[in-house]
């Protein structure tokens, strides 16, 4: 090509576009054909479906939202209807979702307290709260069958027994039967919990103690017990409860995320995180150095101040994108039209002190 007066292209333009087809060259070689720029996953809401204090899954095509129901009239600390454990799927996350399908018999029996779910759960009051669905496949015995995990608080209340109980469901949608009251060795109080898978290794189990410290204890191959050993007061926290996890992809690292400090119904309590090399291992949350500034002592291992007007349930993973669970509690003993909030975690080892600290993506909500 010629430039200047005899090339019609004055040299300098020529130069510069000749620069930017290089580069375009170069940029195009270095992009596989068909790469495009990952998507920040978005916050998803949840209204108008009756299923609280739950998690969701992702098996056969379908996402199931599990959840205690309040629409029958169950009311916390009073003597009411139990509506018992539901479950809704839909195609994904934003739904649309199907009508809840009940998972447990509110008349069926509880094999340790010889008394109905109704007596044991909405009789005294205390309910019975975070069902917990995992499938044994790709860990343990392997076998494909689905466990619904579940708390009774009133069983600790009467006899200081663990209040869990483990069923066997006929598939992710239920119904579920064959109660057994787990052996526990670390998490043998009456709290918040979740399942943590940690595959091909069994899940664990993090729990809420009575004092509202947190416990990790690893189960058997049957899913439906724990074999000691575990870890007490997790990362020396106090005041917590709703302990979740999951593993960083891209670090390796394991997060768990709480609500900080513990609230019932309590619509706008902070979230906070700790990190460890595994779910049973030490795990530790940062600290603040210098509280008597004013500031809180739970200032650099918050997530967020107001957990988006709700609290933190516990963490599920969808698509590969683990998400916070969140409830959007209304405050008020029967909460039957509370909303729920999922919002993508994406964790950023934290900065040293006196730098700006981005643990995480700045929640959406």
């Amino acid at each position: 090509m010629e430039c200047g007066p005899a090339g019609r292209i004055p040299c300098e333009g020529a130069r510069v576009r000749i620069l930017l087809a290089v580069l375009a060259v170069a940029i195009a070689c270095l992009v596989p054909a068909g790469t495009a720029a990952a998507a920040t996953p978005s916050g998803v809401t949840i209204t108008g479906v009756d299923l609280h204090d739950g998690m969701l899954l992702q098996s056969g095509g379908r996402t199931y939202l599990y959840g205690t129901m309040y629409g029958c009239g169950f009311h916390w600390g009073l003597r009411s209807p139990w509506c018992g454990f539901g479950v809704a799927s839909a195609p994904g996350p934003s739904g649309p979702w199907s009508a809840p399908t009940r998972l447990v018999d509110p008349a069926a029996t509880s094999p340790y307290a010889r008394r109905t779910w109704q007596a044991e759960c909405g009789d005294t009051g205390a309910g019975c709260f975070n069902p917990r669905m995992v499938q044994r496949s790709g860990w343990g015995r392997d076998d494909g069958a689905w466990l619904l995990w579940f708390n009774a608080p009133a069983d600790f209340t009467r006899t200081h027994a663990n209040a869990y109980y483990v069923l066997t469901c006929t598939g992710p949608a239920g119904p579920c039967h064959d109660p057994v009251k787990p052996a526990l060795h670390d998490c043998a109080g009456n709290g918040d919990f979740s399942i943590v898978r940690d595959d091909p290794r069994p899940p664990v189990i993090l729990c809420t103690m009575p004092d509202q410290t947190l416990n990790a204890e690893r189960l058997d191959a049957s899913g439906t017990a724990g074999v000691g050993g575990g870890r007490h007061r997790l990362a020396g926290l106090t005041h917590t409860e709703a302990p979740g996890a999951y593993r960083d992809p891209a670090t390796g690292t394991w997060i768990m995320t709480y609500s900080d400090p513990n609230c019932g119904y309590c619509a706008g309590t902070p979230t906070g995180y700790a990190t460890a090399p595994g779910p049973d291992a030490v795990w530790s949350a940062p600290v603040n150095i210098n509280p008597a500034w004013g500031a809180p002592a739970s200032g650099r291992r918050g997530i967020s101040a107001t957990s988006c007007g709700g609290q933190a349930r516990t963490v599920v993973t969808l698509g590969g994108q683990a998400y916070q669970v969140i409830d959007l509690w209304l405050g008020t003993r029967n909460e039957t039209k509370a909303g729920l909030r999922l919002e993508p975690l994406r964790y950023h080892p934290p900065a040293p002190v006196g730098q700006p600290l981005r643990a995480f993506d700045p929640w959406t909500c």
